[in-house]
């Protein structure tokens, strides 16, 4: 395989193409529109990143393949991203992780992926020769069932691959749209934390700080960070805040948490989520400020 070459920023008009590389149908009409905004937002994470063609990707929690796609088109045809994933791969709406992932195979993308159903750290052990030029944690960290979790696997990574990449939620917003996905996401994770079986999207809510440290505590040196802030495009802190929002998050507090205060704490949450929506007069929150590092 190639070594990488010089980086050169990839256009934001090249989510257009990255998104139809993702799998499709006409009973989701709007499904390629999201596909664009995800693209546009994981671009400005590469060209901060500075991925060049050539490279050698080890990507952490990589799902369906959103950002899978964007870092296979940046690596180009002589570079490769392996893609781990310890989620089953039935799991998933409306197409599971099977799915996606397949699809994405097919497409012009397909040889330069290769796909692990394994926990990170296993995939690791498995593939102890193996090394990478960089490895990637986009919008993954949250998933982690504790911060013991992301601690092991920065460990298990340190010499075997020559940088680490991280992209993920900021807690914070520039645009005050985006201030209701900051509580619901604390009133999310506070849930969690109070259920052991959780499979959601927030189970580890980790700040940078957080991150940051874990990250210094096995020998990883910040190079760079900087802050992307969402535009209206990118539906995740609409989803996110939508989910707390629901009634199905007042069955989730009955049913999993005991203590008559942390009821109480949570429904509050919910509460201040609503005000806040009122507040900054939205219906649909927007996404809050993404931290986007570079360590060596």
């Amino acid at each position: 395989m190639s070594s990488p070459t010089s980086f050169e920023p990839m256009p934001a008009t090249a989510a257009a193409t990255i998104a139809k590389y993702h799998i499709s149908s006409p009973d989701y009409p709007g499904h390629l529109d999201m596909e664009i905004g995800q693209a546009e937002h994981r671009i400005k994470f590469i060209n901060f990143w500075q991925l060049a063609p050539g490279s050698r990707v080890l990507e952490i929690g990589c799902g369906q393949g959103t950002t899978t796609a964007v870092l296979a088109e940046a690596v180009g045809s002589s570079g490769h991203v392996d893609a781990v994933d310890p989620g089953a791969p039935e799991y998933g709406a409306p197409w599971t992780l099977a799915q996606a992932q397949e699809h994405l195979s097919g497409s012009a993308i397909g040889n330069r992926v290769s796909w692990h159903f394994a926990d990170p750290i296993d995939f690791l052990a498995a593939n102890a020769d193996k090394t990478w030029d960089c490895v990637v944690f986009a919008h993954c960290i949250w998933y982690f069932d504790s911060p013991a979790t992301l601690t092991r696997m920065l460990g298990a990574l340190k010499g075997r691959a020559g940088a680490l990449l991280v992209a993920e939620y900021a807690l914070r917003a520039t645009e005050l749209k985006a201030l209701p996905h900051v509580l619901a996401s604390v009133a999310r994770a506070t849930l969690e934390a109070h259920n052991k079986a959780s499979a959601a999207n927030i189970r580890c809510l980790s700040s940078p700080g957080a991150i940051a440290d874990a990250a210094s505590e096995n020998g990883w040196v910040l190079d760079e960070e900087t802050v992307v802030v969402p535009g209206e495009g990118l539906m995740d802190g609409h989803w996110e805040t939508g989910s707390v929002k629901s009634a199905n998050f007042l069955k989730e507090i009955e049913e999993n948490v005991e203590d008559p205060k942390v009821k109480a704490l949570l429904r509050s949450a919910r509460d201040g989520v609503l005000g806040a929506l009122e507040t900054v007069g939205v219906k649909k929150s927007w996404t809050m400020d993404v931290w986007v590092a570079k360590f060596n």
